[in-house]
């Protein structure tokens, strides 16, 4: 099992391992348009744990340019272990 941590709600959310982390940040308050990777509604800040995320979709290497810290939280799912977003 897979933790989500919301670094600005405190809260932590247990996945599957390999599942996508959309639906436990739209309840977390991160907002969703398109959930196609396409609006960048929902960009998070991955603060920790970005290796155990899946890697950058085409989606984010064309909304987001510079892959760094950032993902689009309709895009990615989460491998294992942990990470801590913000919003």
């Amino acid at each position: 099992m897979a933790k989500l941590l919301l670094e600005n709600t405190n809260e932590e959310k247990i996945l599957e391992d390999g599942s996508s982390i959309q639906e436990a940040c739209e309840d977390a308050g991160v907002p969703f348009a398109c959930t196609e990777g396409v609006c960048g509604t929902c960009v998070i800040e991955v603060t920790e744990g970005m290796e155990n995320l899946s890697e950058f979709t085409q989606e984010e290497q064309d909304f987001l340019g510079e892959l760094h810290c950032e993902r689009l939280a309709c895009q990615c799912k989460i491998i294992s272990g942990s990470v801590k977003i913000k919003h």
